[in-house]
């Protein structure tokens, strides 16, 4: 079901299986397609820095089988991290977590059925001890992509450069508006 290499998929696979770059090492998961809006963010991230990833769906609900077989095949087909973000309830990323000993990075979604987002962010937080997920922000998939980024940075001098440059990026946009609020009479020690 879920491909060694993306030729594989090609020949037999439906799309949805189709990694999205070469040798993927991410893989992000989410468990509607309606999660995809939030999701697309990570994918975002990891093409800026170079870092191969897959995305698929993976209901915990609907398709508990196939979450087990993605969960634990990703190791042996490459894979080092996984994002799984969910809504609601947001059992996917704890469920994923308790089939594989890779890192899973949970994105909690705001989702209609949710209370702004705090059942999905409590039911990361509150794994039971020996199965963490690594929780980012409501909604916030770019920065479960860039903790990937890091998490693969510790052994890849390249990552490791990108990732400073982002954070420089950052920083000089932060004082370019320092700077252009200044000019128009902002004062920075109020």
């Amino acid at each position: 079901m879920f491909p060694d290499s993306p030729a594989s998929t090609a020949a037999s696979g439906s799309a949805d299986d189709r990694p999205t770059t070469e040798n993927p090492i991410v893989g992000i998961i989410m468990g509607s397609k309606s999660d995809l809006k939030i999701m697309s963010a990570a994918a975002d991230i990891l093409r800026q820095f170079g870092v191969p990833y897959e995305i698929t769906l993976v209901s915990p609900h609907r398709t508990p089988h196939r979450m087990v077989e993605y969960a634990e095949s990703a190791r042996k087909r490459g894979l080092r991290v996984l994002i799984a973000g969910g809504g609601g309830a947001a059992h996917l990323p704890g469920m994923v977590a308790a089939f594989t000993n890779l890192p899973v990075i949970g994105v909690p979604i705001n989702s209609t059925l949710s209370i702004q987002g705090l059942d999905s962010i409590l039911s990361m937080i509150q794994m039971p001890t020996g199965t963490p997920v690594a929780t980012v922000g409501l909604d916030n998939a770019a920065n479960a992509a860039v903790l990937a980024t890091q998490m693969l940075a510790i052994g890849n001098a390249r990552l490791a450069d990108s990732l400073e440059k982002y954070r420089n990026t950052l920083k000089d946009r932060v004082m370019r508006t320092i700077e252009e609020l200044r000019k128009g009479g902002f004062q920075d020690d109020v």
